[in-house]
């Protein structure tokens, strides 16, 4: 019988899927939509926590002295740096050894990696109540984007942009979750949906 295909899913709390059930986290959706489509896929091993930044995230990497490799890996993170005010060229610099590390952990398969944009939570209404500028908050995460972007085109890996999704979040409140700050188990899905359609067939 064929082993079954491996995922690695690297982040934060939009990767743990913060607020909602494991099951309804973008990780474990787009499992659930491949292995619909004929994959057969493990459930993702996930190395993410709620409010960790690039260096956290590294850091726990290195503790859980992964050895194995995966057949797909996705890195989203960075919405802690651009929360606590951290500089954006030290992000671009631990993005990118983040996105080695990825690379590695797919084997040096440039085509099982995926890099997804970090979702606007200037819509939220935790936003709203934080007292900060909302355009601003906007304006960071869209720097923030462009430099993983840029990384990622630079490396040839896969872009996901789901900000656009993300954004869609102030006319639907359905795709915020009861905290008022993360997504929804629905807005989730939509992201599944949108890596699904771009995971490389081969």
């Amino acid at each position: 019988m064929k082993n079954k295909l491996t995922y690695l899913a690297l982040g934060d709390s939009y990767t743990i899927g913060e607020a909602v059930e494991q099951s309804e986290s973008f990780p474990y959706q787009l499992v659930e939509i491949l292995n619909a489509q004929n994959f057969q896929f493990e459930n993702p091993k996930v190395i993410a926590k709620t409010g960790w930044t690039t260096d956290e995230l590294r850091h726990a990497i290195q503790q859980e002295q992964v050895s194995e490799t995966f057949d797909l890996v996705t890195l989203l993170i960075g919405v802690n740096n651009q929360y606590r005010g951290y500089a954006q060229e030290t992000y671009r610099k631990e993005f990118a050894e983040l996105l080695e590390l990825a690379i590695g952990f797919a084997g040096g398969g440039k085509n099982k990696v995926y890099v997804i944009s970090i979702p606007d939570w200037a819509v939220t209404e935790f936003a709203k109540q934080s007292g900060r500028d909302l355009q601003t908050i906007s304006n960071e995460i869209d720097a923030f984007n462009t430099i993983n972007r840029q990384e990622a085109e630079a490396k040839q890996v896969t872009y996901v942009d789901i900000t656009p999704i993300s954004r869609q979040a102030i006319k639907k409140q359905t795709l915020i979750a009861s905290d008022g700050l993360h997504p929804s188990g629905k807005m989730y899905g939509e992201w599944a949906k949108l890596l699904a359609e771009r995971i490389d067939r081969n």
